[in-house]
């Protein structure tokens, strides 16, 4: 019998690791450099959010109006203390659980891709010790749509050569699991969007995946 899938997209952060954290710590540091209010609920509005976007939301509380040359000057130094914080990130930030359920997946036949809007993907992925495992990289170098918006993974499944439909996305962001959707992919979802029941199939961990896909 025909499989269902044929290949798995993961969001990066939140899914195959985590580095919550290090963004919440990164954008308080740099909204305390000009006076912008910002707390663990403003960050958890930024889940899944592009870096622009992600800006935006915190200069809402911002009372002057900032040019978009400023804007990108205060991403981009954002993104130079993540980066500095990824630093610290090593193999020991990928879980066995994860490791040996991607393993698996593989033996089973599975195509495996990263759908994620980091520009950061590709270090994160060498500090966690997994640089060459995927087949295919979709993530914020080469999309210019954030989630809701199923870009980032419509172009992980033609990178793979794989039609949408025979795609399952994992995700843990309400926005992801609406972007595969909106790209005719299933989802399997864990933690938020998982609670929130926006999955095709709603995970309480990331094994359960060897469930789903026989």
């Amino acid at each position: 019998m025909a499989k269902e899938f044929e290949a798995v997209i993961f969001d990066l952060d939140g899914v195959i690791c985590f580095t919550d954290e290090y963004h919440y710590l990164a954008w308080k540091e740099m909204a305390d450099g000009i006076g912008v209010y910002f707390d663990k609920e403003i960050n958890n509005r930024l889940r899944g959010v592009s870096r622009m976007a992600s800006l935006e939301i915190i200069l809402e509380r911002c009372d002057e109006q900032l040019s978009d040359a400023r804007k990108e000057e205060l991403a981009a130094q954002k993104n130079d203390i993540y980066r500095k914080l990824l630093a610290r990130m090593s193999p020991a930030d990928l879980s066995d659980e994860v490791k040996n359920s991607l393993d698996e997946l593989r033996a089973r036949g599975y195509k495996l891709a990263i759908g994620s809007s980091s520009k950061n993907t590709p270090f994160i992925l060498e500090r966690i010790g997994l640089p060459t495992y995927f087949d295919a990289i979709s993530d914020g170098n080469n999309i210019t749509k954030s989630k809701p918006d199923p870009e980032v993974f419509v172009k992980a499944a033609a990178f793979l050569g794989i039609a949408p439909e025979k795609c399952l996305v994992v995700e843990d962001a309400v926005a992801g699991a609406e972007a595969a959707h909106a790209g005719g992919m299933k989802a399997a979802c864990l933690g938020d969007a998982s609670n929130a029941g926006a999955g095709d199939y709603n995970m309480k961990s990331f094994k359960d995946l060897l469930d789903i896909l026989p």
